[in-house]
């Protein structure tokens, strides 16, 4: 039995015009929500390709998009005009792969349009680029998967790695490694059906390639060697894995398929191996832009905090300071309990070891006289638990002076 896809010889376009194609096909059928395998067997494309052309429609309005498992599309009010001419994607969106690298290999970077202001992710946050190889990353990690040079990205956990990855690839399938992780978690295991029967459930790594998206290997140091030499097969010039587990069915990766993993030095488990380093020609470190975290107006003297702890981590003197994803916590926290308690917590959730280095850091940029964790304290009396929130400890609510 081989994976219901598309055809082995699918027909080519110019860039631009699988869109025009794919917006005609909903034009014509307004009352019909299509999925992207419809639209594939109608048009004779490759999943991968159609699924690009559908997404691009959406992010520009000329589509409308439900469902996130396997979603729909529909027409919508500009998608007859979308279908009338063939537009070539901006720099960062994804058109067919093999057209996409051919036109970006011929053209100089300086005479590429950046796309440097806020990109909305998939899950409605925002992300803001930041410069690799003098372009934007959005920009940077699409020239290298058009390229198909696979992308490892390393730092400590909270700089960022992942949501660079949703905001770069609209398209993103995600593996969260552990120790646990399966061959089945990455390629598929047969589930038992409501019938009472069993099915085989295709993995997110089956589901990559036949549809030519992108995969995220996250916290992938943490996974098994043994488990991800199950995918070294895809990443190479076979392009394909054998599923043994389903009568050894051949699967083929489809052209847009692309892997970028994520590495979280130092945390414990995380072993970088030779394997697995060798498969990632392009090997970027992510740290926390903490001029960025001034920009979002977070308090500057957590700031300055994190940028000093930060410090002493390079110097090999502390084991962890708070990084992009602990600064907007913190920013979270101060909103809703106020700045004692925020502070509080942002020293509570720092490692054991680290956390009296911490607290003295708070202490001398913010000016108290003690910061402890976040602790419950002595039970309140009934009259004092049945106030409404905001109308005692108004203490918790102002900055220290």
């Amino acid at each position: 039995m081989t994976t219901p896809g598309p055809p082995t010889s699918p027909t080519r376009t110019k860039g631009g015009e699988l869109r025009a194609k794919v917006a005609r096909l909903l034009a014509d059928r307004p009352a019909d929500p299509l999925t992207i395998g419809d639209m594939a067997r109608h048009l004779g494309h490759s999943h991968g390709a159609v699924r690009n052309a559908a997404l691009t429609l959406v992010r520009r309005g000329e589509a409308d998009q439900s469902g996130t498992g396997q979603p729909e599309f529909r027409a919508n009010a500009k998608t007859a005009a979308a279908a009338q001419t063939a537009v070539i994607s901006p720099p960062g969106t994804h058109a067919p792969r093999t057209q996409a690298a051919t036109a970006r290999t011929t053209t100089p970077a300086a005479a590429t349009p950046r796309q440097t202001g806020p990109i909305r992710r998939a899950g409605g946050q925002l992300y803001h680029p930041r410069e690799l190889a003098d372009l934007p990353d959005v920009e940077a990690l699409n020239r290298l998967r058009d390229a198909d040079v696979p992308v490892l990205l390393y730092g400590p956990p909270g700089t960022g790695k992942t949501s660079l990855v949703e905001a770069a690839f609209p398209d993103l399938l995600t593996v969260a490694g552990d120790g646990d992780t399966t061959v089945g978690d990455l390629i598929g295991e047969y589930t038992q059906a409501d019938s009472g029967g069993y099915v085989f459930q295709y993995g997110p790594l089956v589901t990559a390639m036949t549809e030519g998206r992108a995969l995220l290997i996250d916290d992938a140091t943490l996974i098994s060697p043994k488990v991800l030499a199950a995918l070294y097969p895809a990443m190479d010039g076979r392009r394909q894995i054998q599923v043994k587990a389903h009568k050894g069915e051949t699967i083929k990766a489809e052209p847009g398929f692309y892997v970028v993993a994520g590495h979280n030095p130092g945390v414990h488990g995380a072993v970088l191996t030779e394997a697995l380093a060798s498969r990632f020609s392009v090997q970027i470190q992510i740290g926390t832009d903490y001029d960025l975290a001034l920009a979002l107006r977070i308090d500057a003297r957590v700031v300055r905090v994190a940028r000093h702890l930060a410090h002493q981590v390079e110097l090999g003197e502390l084991g962890w300071a708070p990084q992009l994803r602990e600064l907007l916590s913190y920013q979270k926290t101060e909103a809703v309990l106020g700045t004692k308690a925020a502070l509080a917590n942002l020293v509570g959730i720092a490692p054991v070891e680290d956390r009296d280095a911490v607290a003295d850091a708070v202490i001398k940029a913010v000016g108290v006289k003690k910061i402890a964790p976040l602790t419950l304290g002595k039970q309140l009396p009934a009259s004092a638990a049945r106030q409404p929130p905001g109308s005692t400890g108004s203490t918790l609510r102002g900055r220290p002076r």
